[in-house]
Parts: structure tokens; C-alpha cells; sequence
């Protein structure tokens, strides 16, 4: 099956079961339903696989035959215990005619939850599954309809048919969530794009952020997210260029959950990335563990924060180089100066930007003037409008580096370059291919670079 063909039935699939079970489910709280679902079958197969060889088909084996020391190995291995009546292949098979379904799904995931307790994995483990509200009213009145609704969800996950995971042409997780938001986050009201850099963007920022380094300490992003930027480097280069991992920090909890999910969707082991739940520009994680090679990051655009009503920030040291707070209605260049805080001196951060940042007066024009007179900034990039869910503003990249040979800014206009799919422009690999080739020659280029 292409890749084109998988994400076809991918999309098919997905609509089916919203078909079956919407009803009276918010279409922005049936994501959780189908992404939980997807993610606990992951965890199942990635589990099982574990202990599978020639002889053992661990999905078959009685529970009392797994010892306490075979438990421990495996928790400290894979980071969590599923036991096998516990796997997804198990629940999904009896769910049509299970009348505990719910409260055993609830039981389930609460154990894989508490298996992590006292272990290393404990931090990265706790509360994946809380999104999953198996009580919930929205699906439905009563125990049996509850039970109908999580039932139909289970099938249609189970009949997705793809062999394994890991040996997919695309990436499931992301091509659900991209599919989920596409459709519901206009139509809900929500801003749910906010939450999501589509594939292609995120291609070109990791590939810009990882740009001739042959090997990176770890790469980080302040706003994580689904964690979809973070993942696309991984794609893009070998696992032993990244040294350490993959850092990021999230201030929504359900797309704090949906990012630490995606770590284990892209098989990235519990003791190779780092999560964490909170404000990035008041309680920043990571003082430890900075600097960061590669930074690569989508935050939130012109959003309000508190910034010079706390008097303190002016001396915080991500801030207090440019001398300046970023304004109170327009946090953008407080989460810059944040990542430049925490880049390496032979990194770049790749970061997605509001237009509005490049022209405004005050305290950013006096940033502005902070950035270049240092000769932070590498490459300004236009892009086309239309590339996000939820919003059709052309947005720009802004690429930091501390290691820059040259006293000059490039400027390139890939504000030209997109292909028109459904709703939505996208960039193609060709696209993305023409801008790092700009990028990396650094040639004038009439009307382009």
C-alpha cells in the first residue's frame, strides 16, 4: 500500500467511525476518543511485540504466568506493563458484548498508568490516558450507550489494517490528528490549529533548524504542542545524530498528553525525551539541561502575557539581554528571546513567526534592533498564505544562529510556492527543497532570495 493509499483509508476509516458514533459527541471531543483509541492498540502491539518471538504469542498467554521479575524488567524496558488481558487486540474483540466495557477500559488504563509508579518512567507515563473520559455523558446517557459509542470506536481502530506501526509509509498518529482537526477545529469553533504544524511545514523548520550539523546534543521546542516538529526531525536524520532526545514543554494538558502519546507512536523510548506541563515564559523547564543544538518551534502568535506588570522579568536573563520586554498584548518575542536563550552557540532555532513582528514599532523594534546588531539573525523566510488549519495569514520563519560567519540577514520569498490541496495550500517537497538549497547558498536571487 502507498502512502498515499494508507492515508486514503486512513481518512476513510476515521470517517466511518465518527459516522457511527458521533451522535451526541462533540466532533472536538470525538478526537480524543479515536487518537486515545489509536494510541492504547500502539501501545498494545509495541508491548506485545516485546516478548514475541517464534514461540511466545504474548496476546495469548494467561495472566498469571507473568512473574514480578518479568514485570520489572519490562517496565524499566519499555516503560509501562500491559498485561494480556489487558492488550487492545483482547478488549477490542469481546467489546460488542462486554456490559463493563467502559469501567473496564477505565480499570485498564488506569493500571498501565500506575505500573510506571516509582519508576523512572513514572513522570513520562502519568496521566496519558486522561483525555479518555470513559464516564463522560457525551457518550451517551446510559452504561449501554456508553458502551455502543466505545465499542464502535474499538472495531474501527482494530479494522484499520496496516500491518505493523513502525513499517507504515506515513505517520498514523499525525495524519489522524491532521485529518480530526482539519474537519472538526473549523466547524467546533475551536482554535485547534494552534495545536498543529502541518507535516510539511514541519519538515522544512527541522530541516532548517538541523541544517549541516552532522550531529545535534538534542533538539528542543519551547511550545510543543502535539510534539509534531520535534517528530519530523526524527524522521529526517538518523537516530544516533540526535544525541539526547527530544525536549519540549506544553501549557494545554490535553496536547501535553497528545505530545508525550506521539513520543511513544514514534517508538522515541521513555529515557529519550522529556515532556513537561507548563508556562514556557513564566516557569521555563530546562535551565538544567540547556544549551540545545537544534530549537525548533510554532508558539502561540500575539498572545497576551504579563510582562513588564512583573517587574522581574526585566532581569530574567532570557530577557534581559535586549534590555526590553517583549508588549503585553504580543508575547512573540518573548518566547524568541527565550529560545535564544536556550541555543547552543553552534545551533540554530528555526522558529514560525507572525508577519507582524518583522514591522511593528516600541519595545519589539527596539528587539529587532537587539537581534541584528548582534547578528543573531540568520535567514528571515516568507510563506505562503493558507499553509495552517485555522488561520489563512501568511506567516514568516525567523532562523537564529550564534555561530554566523557573515555580518548580513537573508531575506528568502517562498511566499510564491505552494500547491493547492482541498482547503488548504501545501508545500511540497520540491518547495521545501528550493528554499534550503536558497538557504544554504546564500545567493541573491532576483524577486526570490
Amino acid at each position: 500500500m502507498t502512502s498515499i493509499q494508507q492515508r486514503a483509508e486512513l481518512q476513510r476509516r476515521i470517517w466511518q467511525i465518527a459516522n457511527e458514533v458521533r451522535g451526541s459527541v462533540d466532533g472536538w471531543d470525538f478526537k480524543q476518543y479515536v487518537l486515545g483509541t489509536l494510541f492504547y492498540r500502539f501501545i498494545s502491539e509495541n508491548f506485545a511485540n516485546f516478548f514475541n518471538d517464534e514461540q511466545t504469542d504474548y496476546a495469548t498467554l494467561p495472566d498469571d504466568v507473568i512473574s514480578d521479575a518479568l514485570k520489572d524488567d519490562a517496565i524499566k524496558t519499555k516503560g509501562y506493563f500491559i498485561y494480556p488481558s489487558q492488550l487492545f487486540c483482547n478488549v477490542a474483540k469481546n467489546a460488542n458484548t462486554n456490559p463493563h466495557l467502559n469501567m473496564d477500559l477505565a480499570e485498564i488504563f488506569d493500571e498501565i498508568e500506575s505500573s510506571a509508579n516509582g519508576y523512572e518512567s513514572e513522570r513520562d507515563i502519568k496521566g496519558l490516558f486522561a483525555d479518555f473520559d470513559i464516564t463522560s455523558n457525551r457518550l451517551g446517557n446510559t452504561v449501554a450507550d456508553k458502551n455502543k459509542r466505545l465499542a464502535a470506536v474499538l472495531k474501527g481502530v482494530a479494522d484499520l489494517n496496516f500491518g505493523n506501526f513502525e513499517d507504515n509509509h506515513i505517520d498514523l498518529f499525525g495524519d489522524a490528528y491532521e485529518f480530526l482537526i482539519s474537519n472538526y477545529a473549523a466547524n467546533a469553533g475551536k482554535s485547534g490549529g494552534e495545536f498543529f504544524t502541518p507535516q510539511n511545514v514541519s519538515k522544512l523548520i527541522a530541516q532548517l533548524a538541523l541544517h549541516k550539523q552532522t550531529s545535534v546534543n538534542k533538539i528542543y521546542d519551547p511550545a510543543c504542542g502535539s510534539g509534531s516538529l520535534l517528530l519530523q526531525a526524527k524522521k529526517h536524520f538518523d537516530s544516533h545524530i540526535i544525541e539526547d532526545g527530544f525536549w519540549g514543554q506544553e501549557i494545554n494538558h490535553t496536547t501535553y498528553n497528545l505530545a508525550r502519546m506521539n513520543m511513544f507512536l514514534h517508538n522515541v523510548n521513555y529515557n529519550n525525551f522529556d515532556i513537561s506541563l507548563g508556562d514556557t515564559l513564566l516557569n521555563p523547564q530546562f535551565k538544567d539541561d540547556k544549551p540545545f543544538d537544534a530549537i525548533v518551534s510554532n508558539p502561540p502568535y500575539s498572545i497576551n502575557w504579563i510582562g513588564s506588570d512583573d517587574p522581574t522579568l526585566i532581569n530574567d536573563e532570557r530577557f534581559a539581554p535586549a534590555a526590553v520586554l517583549a508588549p503585553k498584548s504580543k508575547a512573540d518575542f518573548a518566547f524568541i528571546m527565550h529560545a535564544l536563550s536556550y541555543l547552543s552557540p553552534k545551533g540554530k532555532a528555526a522558529i514560525v513567526t507572525f508577519p507582524g513582528i518583522f514591522y511593528r514599532g516600541g519595545a519589539e523594534q527596539k528587539i529587532r534592533q537587539y537581534l541584528v546588531d548582534n547578528n543573531f539573525v540568520e535567514t528571515v523566510i516568507s510563506l505562503a498564505p493558507n499553509l495552517f488549519f485555522g488561520t489563512s495569514i501568511a506567516v514568516n520563519i525567523l532562523v537564529l544562529a550564534k555561530n554566523k560567519q557573515e555580518n548580513k540577514t537573508q531575506f528568502i520569498d517562498a511566499s510564491e510556492l505552494f500547491k493547492k490541496e482541498t482547503n488548504n495550500n501545501v508545500l511540497t517537497d520540491e518547495h521545501i527543497a528550493q528554499i534550503i538549497q536558497a538557504f544554504d547558498e546564500k545567493k541573491d536571487i532576483a524577486h526570490f532570495s
